[in-house]
C-alpha cells in the first residue's frame, strides 16, 4: 500500500512538471495557420480593416511567422495573455508593430506553436 501511494505521488509530480508552463520574456513561438478564416485567440484586425488600409485582405503573410514574448499579462488563475511581436523586427500587416494573444487557448487550438 505505501508503494502505490508513493507511486501515485511520484506520478501527480512527473504530470505536474510537464504540463504547460507559464511563458518568459523573450521566448519564441510560430504562428500557424488558423483551423477557421480568422484567428480566434490572436488578436489580429479583421480582414476590412486590413484591405481598408490598402494591404490584401488574407492572413498569409504571418503564417509561419517566428515571434518573441514580449510582455505577459496574467488575468484571473487561467487566463494569461502574451504581447508577440516579430523577432525580425518587422511589422504584422505593415503597420502592427505588437499583437496581443491569449497564450494557453491558442497553444491548445494550434494557433500557436512552441519552437522546441
Amino acid at each position: 500500500m505505501k508503494y502505490l501511494f508513493f507511486a501515485s505521488v511520484f506520478l501527480g509530480f512527473s504530470f505536474l512538471l510537464s504540463a504547460q508552463s507559464k511563458p518568459q520574456i523573450g521566448d519564441q513561438l510560430i504562428i500557424k495557420e488558423p483551423t477557421a478564416q480568422n484567428f480566434r485567440y490572436v488578436k489580429f484586425p479583421r480582414l476590412n480593416i486590413l484591405s481598408k488600409r490598402g494591404k490584401v485582405a488574407n492572413y498569409k503573410s504571418v503564417y509561419n511567422n517566428s515571434v518573441v514574448v514580449d510582455k505577459v499579462i496574467t488575468k484571473g488563475d487561467d487566463i494569461l495573455y502574451v504581447i508577440l511581436k516579430k523577432k525580425d523586427g518587422t511589422k504584422f500587416f505593415g503597420f502592427l508593430s505588437k499583437v496581443k494573444a491569449n497564450y494557453y487557448k491558442s497553444l491548445d487550438i494550434g494557433e500557436l506553436s512552441k519552437i522546441k
